[in-house]
């Protein structure tokens, strides 16, 4: 049963996160604690990631921002592969604690300011690049964080998707080798992977279908309600255990 329901967050999450515009991973990876240690957790999010962001670069590609991915990836990949490999010497409920912490500053900034943006300019490219890499080898979600510097260059909806999602690529590619070779992934769950692959493409496709039919603004705002509430639950056992 907790299977069937781990693919089912898999499923939906990512669908929310072509329609909302950030991540899957920063919806999956704190619902998949409920099921899997941090690090078993990490490594099945980053390969799901991977398999939704090939899925949305298939169904989005004719949108890609090359400069962008130049600008934004490169600094993406080299500071993704220092996280990777920061995490086997972080304990694992302060990394629960950094999960939580930085979910929950994020969803309630964006509440509170919607319209948040940076200055789209090559230093803030770099800059958002580095920090959401850094974090997505560390904690194994960014998506947030990426999609908040990207929104600031006015990419059209399905150029910002394409773009982040090929520089997820990148990112994804870098880590998921540590992560891999530092033994998170126990030989029971390789039979996830290519249930895991189907249901992202299934969830992309389904995405692509119905993100332009949703509302963005109210499906954002229940989006990082649910992102705030879960993170209280990772900071409360970061902090107890």
């Amino acid at each position: 049963m907790e299977e069937v329901l781990f693919f089912i967050f898999a499923f939906l999450s990512t669908i929310i996160g072509t329609i909302a515009g950030f991540g899957s991973s920063t919806i999956l990876l704190p619902l998949s604690l409920l099921f899997f240690d941090f690090k078993t957790a990490l490594v099945l999010v980053a390969f799901f990631h991977l398999f939704g962001n090939v899925g949305r670069v298939v169904f989005f590609r004719h949108g890609l921002d090359k400069r962008l991915i130049l600008l934004f990836g490169i600094p993406s990949v080299i500071l993704a592969f220092i996280g990777a490999l920061l995490v086997n010497y972080i304990n694992q409920n302060f990394l629960k604690l950094i999960l939580g912490i930085f979910l929950l500053i994020f969803s309630i900034t964006s509440l509170a300011k919607p319209k948040i943006n940076f200055k789209p300019s090559k230093k803030n490219a770099i800059i958002g690049g580095s920090l959401s890499g850094f974090f997505a080898g560390l904690i194994g979600t960014a998506g947030v964080l990426r999609g908040a510097f990207l929104t600031s260059f006015n990419l059209r909806k399905k150029a910002y998707i394409a773009t982040a999602s090929l520089i997820a690529i990148g990112i994804d590619l870098t880590r998921i080798p540590i992560y891999v070779g530092s033994g998170f992934l126990n030989s029971n769950f390789y039979y996830y992977l290519p249930i895991l692959f189907l249901v992202a493409f299934v969830g992309s496709y389904t995405g692509r279908k119905i993100v332009d039919k949703i509302p963005q603004k109210n499906f954002k705002k229940f989006v990082l309600i649910m992102i705030a509430i879960i993170s209280l639950k990772f900071i409360y056992e970061g902090l107890v255990f």
